[in-house]
């Protein structure tokens, strides 16, 4: 006679999530809008990465306003920071968040804990931003 060997996995492999009532915004301009105010973006983006930057004392090589699809910002490998325009259109707490994120990113190319630290330092609540974040959905109009 053989025995089987049984393993359960519990009710689902699939990551369980909760279901958060928040009514998601769309936040975007047309693109005759985007364009107009880029540059108006990019200078207070330089003047808060300047800001920000007097604590951290980190070396980037551009910063760039973007019409990114699904992303607040990026970091590349060659020390380019990347914004989306629609950081602009959320609270100025938010923005900074966005721009703080990024800028740890130059220390720190993951989402360790020693990045978390970094961003606290400066954002403290960052947590609790992350959460606010989230009800915002990008759009695209013509």
């Amino acid at each position: 006679m053989k025995k089987i060997l049984k393993i359960f996995f519990g009710p689902s492999k699939r990551r369980i999530r909760r279901k958060i009532n928040i009514q998601r915004v769309p936040i975007g301009f047309t693109i005759k809008e985007y364009q107009k105010k880029k540059k108006e973006f990019l200078e207070i983006a330089e003047d808060r990465m300047i800001f920000f930057n007097q604590f951290y004392n980190l070396e980037y090589k551009n910063i760039s306003i973007r019409n990114q699809k699904t992303r607040w910002g990026s970091c590349s490998s060659k020390n380019n920071l990347n914004l989306n325009y629609r950081i602009f259109l959320l609270s100025d707490e938010m923005r900074d968040y966005v721009i703080v994120h990024e800028l740890c990113h130059l220390k720190e190319m993951n989402h360790s804990r020693n990045f978390w630290n970094l961003v606290q330092e400066q954002i403290p609540n960052y947590k609790n931003i992350r959460k606010e974040m989230k009800q915002y959905y990008f759009i695209d109009r013509k």
